[in-house]
């Protein structure tokens, strides 16, 4: 009979790799599947200037790439597979991957988020060179520069509001005539006198100089067909994040956006031995560092749980 692992990790993002990191220094040996994306939205992102311990600038994939060997150099073995089910009803829990059924005694959910795209002409083009999903990450390159944000949620709003900080003019488009955000970010954003409101509209294609990566405008059609050209040096797309938790839904308690639920200032699931680290339970941050800093609780709390059943 095949022996359960002590603990899987679902993910290779920030939170996957330091439970990783964790869970391999306290000898449990872990498992991860890392996907067939494997580190997760920083490696999408060129520069990274918020994750600590780096004077300068590092990139996305690199930092990625060093987390990884990381978590290998002190024992993780990582499985460059996809996870189709789980079985979360008894120990040990079942994961059925695209090659095998692997028995684990933890699990670690770390399969983070997405941000959610518009899918027109020039964003896949222009991504991490203009265009971006995240403000708190790329605002900074934008310092005195022209930008827009797309949407009229909660996360457009706070997008625009760091973003009016840092730049020189911000462009809201949104395609109702008014917020759908809280009444008090909107009111924070209307006293700001850089920030323009573009209603009734959508952008369908952004463009630039593709050999040198330059996002140059976008293009603007409003309720009345009417085509504008904007030129802004930023983009950002604030149309909401996506957990990548279909894979859990019915078997874990989650909210209505799917995001996984779990007990105050813990990572513990309402499913004892399974824990949930990074954006698939954190809709409010989605850092990379917060992102790692529960996946060192996790891993602190499925040792401990490993314990408590004398697994280990």
């Amino acid at each position: 009979m095949v022996k359960a692992e002590n603990i899987t990790i679902i993910g290779s993002g920030p939170a996957g790799y330091t439970a990783a990191i964790y869970a391999a220094r306290a000898g449990l040996s872990p498992l991860m599947i890392s996907g067939l994306e494997q580190g997760g939205q920083l490696m999408i992102t060129t520069d990274v200037e918020n994750y600590p311990g780096f004077e300068k600038p590092v990139q996305g994939p690199w930092l990625m790439e060093q987390m990884k060997n990381q978590a290998k150099s002190f024992g993780t073995r990582i499985l460059v597979d996809f996870v189709k089910d789980v079985d979360l009803n008894s120990l040990p829990f079942k994961i059925k991957t695209e090659k095998e059924v692997i028995k684990s005694n933890s699990i670690v959910i770390a399969t983070g988020a997405k941000a959610n795209w518009l899918n027109i002409k020039g964003e896949q083009e222009f991504m991490g060179f203009g265009v971006s999903a995240c403000a708190t990450c790329d605002g900074f390159f934008f310092k005195d520069k022209d930008v827009a944000v797309v949407g009229g949620g909660n996360t457009a709003i706070e997008e625009a509001l760091f973003l009016s900080n840092l730049c020189r003019k911000v462009h809201i488009i949104h395609r109702r005539d008014k917020l759908r955000a809280e009444k008090i970010l909107q009111e924070r954003l209307f006293q700001k006198k850089n920030v323009e409101f573009i209603w009734d509209s959508n952008v369908t294609e952004i463009t630039g100089d593709l050999e040198k990566k330059v996002l140059k405008s976008i293009t603007i059609k409003n309720k009345n067909n009417e085509i504008n050209q904007l030129s802004v040096d930023g983009f950002f797309v604030a149309i909401g994040h996506s957990p990548a938790t279909t894979l859990f839904k019915n078997k874990l308690q989650m909210d209505n956006d799917g995001y996984i639920f779990t007990e105050p200032n813990s990572t513990k699931t309402d499913i004892d031995g399974v824990f949930a680290a990074g954006d698939v339970t954190d809709r409010l941050y989605r850092q990379a560092v917060t992102a790692a800093g529960m996946g060192c609780m996790s891993a602190i709390e499925a040792e401990s749980f490993l314990s408590s059943k004398k697994i280990i």
